[in-house]
């Protein structure tokens, strides 16, 4: 048993493909199921149930693997535990969130107070978020969805209130407010499923029993603004939007929506069980000690 095929059960576990897993690894497929066979006949036990060319992880196969992903786990933060220690920097720190624009004031903030850390920042989903905390791929998510893991830590960061954007001139321009109802029957700019902006329209017509008329949805929340202007449907928009100055060129009407829980809560959630960089401790110091800058909302209310 070595190292290398270590990972290839790693790689063939996660896809449970053999093909797919030889094509990311870069080695020919027979020599990937040769080495997983050595390493069954080194563990005297088969790891997966074959089904022609389908492969499933099976019993002993788990079992192993929660003691592999450890492992290799524990030797990649070796490695980078060496690489900060001889480098003359503060390491690297890298931070996943649904929106850009959330998070670039705060990394720009950040590199300024501390040049020297290498700071790597990536766009994914809630649920790409999952697996890139559970596979140690990032060391922070800035989340506006609620993520689970058994390992996994989290601190508010915000909560802001989410409004309404319309276009210019619509029916609902110069409204203060408007229902969930009132609006039932509009067409509505937004992200995919998976995105926190589409999990918040669906959550709030759900409470009403009803589900939204979707005229255009895509993968980057900070073009629904310029749809919305174009008049291709209506949306909705975290507050902090109208008092960004890179949006002032898109006019839009802004209107509140009557519902309890329209708001972004923004937290930061790491998995308690990477290691985290000299420069990664300095940016969660960072980012949990201090207010973030958004558009605030007391606390909701409890009886």
């Amino acid at each position: 048993m070595d190292l290398l095929q270590l990972r290839y059960f790693q790689t063939v576990a996660r896809y449970e493909h053999i093909s797919r897993a030889a094509e990311e690894l870069r080695i020919a497929q027979p020599s990937l199921s040769r080495a997983i066979a050595r390493l069954e006949t080194d563990l005297g036990a088969a790891l997966f149930d074959r089904q022609g060319r389908r492969i499933r992880l099976n019993q002993y196969g788990v079992i192993f693997l929660r003691h592999v992903d450890r492992a290799l786990s524990e030797l990649d933060d070796g490695r980078r535990a060496v690489r900060e220690a001889r480098d003359t920097g503060l390491g690297r720190v890298s931070v996943a969130s649904e929106t850009l624009l959330t998070i670039t004031p705060l990394l720009g903030s950040f590199r300024a107070a501390h040049p020297r850390a290498d700071v790597r920042l990536f766009q994914s989903n809630a649920q790409e978020m999952d697996r890139q905390l559970r596979a140690r791929e990032v060391d922070f998510c800035v989340a506006s969805q609620p993520l689970s893991g058994a390992h996994f830590e989290a601190v508010e960061l915000d909560r802001e209130e989410v409004l309404l954007a319309v276009p210019r001139g619509h029916r609902l321009d110069g409204r203060e407010s408007v229902t969930i109802r009132e609006i039932a029957d509009e067409p509505f700019v937004t992200t995919r499923v998976g995105h926190w902006q589409r999990a918040l329209l669906d959550r709030l017509f759900a409470s009403e029993g009803l589900t939204p008329l979707i005229s255009c949805e895509g993968d980057e929340p900070a073009a629904s603004q310029d749809m919305i202007s174009a008049g291709l449907g209506i949306g909705l928009i975290p507050a902090v939007s109208r008092k960004v100055g890179s949006h002032s060129r898109v006019p839009v009407a802004w209107v509140r929506v009557d519902a309890p829980d329209c708001v972004r809560v923004l937290t930061l959630v790491w998995n308690r069980d990477t290691h985290l960089s000299e420069a990664a401790l300095k940016f969660r110091e960072f980012t949990t000690g201090r207010p973030f800058v958004t558009h605030h909302l007391p606390e909701p209310h409890r009886e």
